[in-house]
């Protein structure tokens, strides 16, 4: 109860009565203090000027009684300070004179902000009707204010929760838009994933047939070898777009010209007929980055088959790599289909593609720009693309951190010596098991070259045709097994003999070196005799892989 009644007098309207004179002063509180609890008002009082400007400081009052005749700081003075403040500019005041005024002190006293004035002797009732009005208007005010807040308050409140809804109603026409999205996505792999099947489940039906030739049986085989691989890139892409969104790829980064990689690239797309017929650009500066060499050429590739899927036949297509700045860029533009402006905002995303007819022209997961997405930006990249619209083209740009040119290391570049013993290519990424390894082999009359990764372990390969390769498994870039496939799949260099130098030396691991193309395998550390001798078996056989 004494809680509630402390705040009950605190909200009540306060009155000050200033007035120098003592008896004056208790005169008037008292006259006041009688109607204090009626008038539901608190009487305060202070002896000057300056002592009246502390209490206004503190609190708020309803009106003010002011002696005009003080010493020091006169009535007017106070009055004036008082309503200098912008708080206490619009609190009522009364001048209280024992004088009657003439019309300039009413001027000068209106011009100080007076409200009202009074007489000494004052007359109590005209003193508590003077009173009442301001009061009764303060509480008039208090309440108004009070309303005002609430009001406020109420309309805030609304306003959050109007905006909430939309909040809520925007994630769930986008949760929605998801779901669409992935329904779409589904039956689109349920698409890709059938028409595979079905060619594969024909073929293997026509080969059990009876009276199928050899012919028949041979176009079978090739088109369920096909079928199959088609699979396999469609599961590789799923599993690359996982990993590349829970973070689980990890980059061999290492000084790569982004312009030779791009040309690699071109230059397979032309070698598997898929530029023929367009018009292709090309506009390529050197631009060294920090990158994996696999991964980059993960996201040429996919760029530069969204350009062609969706390009038709006999359109232009613009391939430009330049530095500027401090970044390598690199964009590929097309004169195809385009963006529509809706799409365009959201071509990244996982499972969005473009329109989707019913006879799959295009075909593909669409995930591959979502796949290139992840992928420049693990390498501290960003992607952007641009599109004036349906039947507008499009443009892909990639942003790639600058890095200083691999310096290439001078002992790889020594020409061995003809002893008439086969040559050996050494492809090993430790420089000193290379430089060890390399030193034996010559030791024992055996011209050697040397690659420290798998990329220039297969240019290498292509430039110098030795009679066989020594390839370490894990190679920076691409590794061993990417190695032989590449190698096998170059009529140039298919027939050189591969021997795999690995750690592991489990039965599976001896099979996925001689499924990827190798002809022996061998686990570290070798001994010279045995390596030896399997360079010299290998180097008198007949090629077993080249086919």
């Amino acid at each position: 109860m004494l809680t509630k009644t402390i705040v009950a007098h605190s909200e009540q309207p306060k009155i000050l009565v200033v007035n120098d004179d003592p008896a004056s002063l208790l005169a008037l509180t008292s006259l006041l203090d009688l109607r204090a609890a009626e008038g539901n008002y608190t009487v305060l009082s202070a002896r000057s000027g300056q002592e009246a400007l502390r209490q206004v400081l503190l609190h708020d009052f309803a009106v003010i009684l002011l002696d005009v005749n003080m010493p020091g700081m006169d009535g007017f003075e106070t009055a004036e300070a008082i309503h200098q403040r912008t708080r206490s500019a619009d609190i009522p005041i009364i001048f209280v004179t024992a004088f009657l005024a003439d019309e300039i002190d009413r001027l000068k006293a209106y011009q100080h902000g007076a409200a009202d004035f009074l007489f000494t002797p004052v007359i109590p009732q005209i003193l508590h009707a003077k009173v009442a009005v301001f009061v009764t208007l303060s509480m008039k005010n208090e309440e108004l204010r009070r309303q005002a807040e609430a009001l406020s308050q109420h309309a805030l409140d609304l306003t959050n929760t109007n905006r909430r809804l939309m909040s809520e109603m925007e994630e769930r026409r986008a949760a929605e838009r998801k779901s669409h999205a992935k329904d779409e996505f589904l039956a689109m792999l349920g698409h890709e994933l059938r028409n595979p099947l079905s060619a594969i489940s024909s073929a293997s039906s026509l080969i059990g047939l009876p009276g199928a030739g050899a012919d028949t049986i041979t176009r079978a085989r090739t088109i369920i070898q096909r079928q199959s691989k088609h699979l396999s890139r469609i599961v590789d892409d799923l599993l690359d777009l996982s990993r590349a969104m829970s973070g689980k790829i990890l980059l061999a980064r290492q000084a790569t010209d982004l312009s030779n990689l791009v040309a690699g690239c071109l230059e397979t797309f032309r070698a598997t007929g898929r530029t023929s017929g367009y018009r292709i650009g090309v506009d390529l500066a050197p631009g060294w980055v920090d990158g994996d060499p696999t991964r980059l050429e993960q996201i040429v590739s996919n760029l530069l088959d969204n350009a062609l899927k969706y390009t038709p036949s006999g359109g232009d297509i613009d391939i430009a790599l330049a530095r500027v700045g401090d970044e390598v860029v690199l964009s590929v533009r097309d004169s195809g289909v385009g963006i529509s402006p809706d799409l365009l905002p959201q071509v990244f995303d996982v499972f969005v593609q473009g329109a989707i007819s019913i006879d799959r022209s295009q075909g593909g997961l669409g995930i591959g720009l979502s796949l290139v997405r992840r992928l420049v930006e693990l390498h501290g990249g960003s992607v952007a693309a641009d599109s004036a619209g349906l039947g507008q083209g499009s443009s892909f740009t990639i942003c790639l951190p600058c890095a200083e040119p691999a310096i290439p290391s001078l002992p790889l570049l020594n020409q061995p010596l003809d002893t008439g013993k086969p040559s050996v290519l050494l492809i090993e990424d430790n420089d000193d098991g290379r430089d060890m390894m390399a030193t034996m082999l010559a030791a024992h009359g055996f011209p050697v070259y040397q690659a420290a990764d798998g990329l220039q372990g297969v240019s290498q390969a292509a430039t110098i045709l030795p009679d066989a390769a020594l390839v370490d498994i894990g190679l920076p870039g691409i590794d061993g097994y990417e190695v032989a496939r590449r190698l096998r799949a170059d009529p140039a260099t298919s027939a050189i003999r591969l021997i795999a130098l690995t750690g592991y030396g489990l039965l599976e691991d001896q099979r996925r070196v001689l499924e990827a193309g190798f002809d022996q395998h061998l686990v570290k550390p070798v001994a010279i005799e045995r390596l030896l001798e399997a360079l010299a078996r290998l180097t008198a056989e007949a090629p077993q892989n080249a086919a």
